[in-house]
């Protein structure tokens, strides 16, 4: 039998073409047998992949390897565990939205739960991190964040009170009561911006609503004394005089430094000036 042998130009060009199929061929199977492991591996080694991946910030990694989980096997311990883990995954991947909607969903299935405390404390986390903006971060800036919509630091602060009504001895209860004191205040400045807007522009009985409704609502913020000062200078452009000096001796009482005490013009509007300044905080 005769054998034609190749010219010498054709030879290189066959050798590539031979070593790109055997490339080809090679990446095809390793990539089958990476997408067969995966896909038929036990519960077990599927939760510590998903696991490893949350521990060393591949948050990415995770979130996909718990839904595939989650997708997997329905029902079971790891497979609720694996959805609070998928929300803090999200949480941490900055996806509030998904993060929000997975935990409460688990919240609603799995009301008595074993770490039902670590739920609510987590959904409060999600939304105390909401509201705060880049100026906050960079430059613990916290008058800007009172005067934005408190919607989402309400729902904060009632998970965190869910948690320490419900699970006072938590190992989250401590940290859930740090951060309901400073949702509590920075509600309460909310309220105090709103009341000062309505006294500068001379609506006088929303003014004594909001100061009201401080006083009533946040009693032991640092903003109680301006809610009664507010509150005084209202009813006396509202020519109640009397229930105006009952406010005052109790303002007297409590805040005895308050400027308004020497100061019947306080609070002053902040100058043109300083509202045109970058971040100032102010209307």
């Amino acid at each position: 039998m005769r054998v034609t042998k190749l010219s010498a130009t054709l030879r290189p060009a066959l050798k590539v073409l031979v070593m790109l199929i055997l490339v080809m061929g090679m990446s095809g199977c390793a990539m089958f047998r990476h997408k067969q492991t995966i896909d038929t591996m036990s519960l077990p080694q599927l939760y510590a992949k998903s696991h490893n991946a949350l521990e060393h910030g591949d948050y990415g990694a995770a979130e996909k390897d718990y839904q595939r989980l989650i997708a997997r096997f329905p029902s079971g311990p790891y497979n609720e565990q694996a959805q609070l883990d998928l929300a803090y995954a999200q949480y941490k991947d900055n996806q509030p939205d998904d993060a929000y909607s997975t935990v409460d969903r688990f919240i609603k299935t799995f009301p008595m739960h074993k770490h039902m405390d670590y739920a609510y404390y987590l959904r409060g986390l999600i939304n105390f991190d909401r509201t705060g903006g880049v100026v906050e971060r960079w430059f613990g800036r916290n008058g800007a964040q009172s005067r934005r919509d408190q919607g989402y630091n309400l729902k904060s602060f009632d998970d965190f009170a869910e948690l320490t009504r419900r699970f006072p001895d938590s190992a989250y209860a401590a940290d859930a009561r740090q951060r309901m004191i400073y949702l509590r205040n920075v509600l309460a400045k909310f309220e105090i911006n709103v009341a000062e807007f309505y006294l500068r522009h001379k609506a006088f009985v929303a003014s004594a609503d909001r100061a009201q409704y401080v006083i009533e609502h946040y009693q032991q913020s640092p903003q109680a004394g301006d809610a009664l000062a507010i509150l005084c200078r209202s009813y006396l452009m509202l020519g109640q005089k009397a229930q105006a000096e009952q406010v005052r001796k109790v303002l007297a009482m409590n805040y005895p430094d308050h400027p308004y005490l020497t100061d019947p013009k306080w609070p002053h509007a902040p100058s043109t000036l300083r509202k045109m300044i970058p971040f100032s905080g102010h209307h």
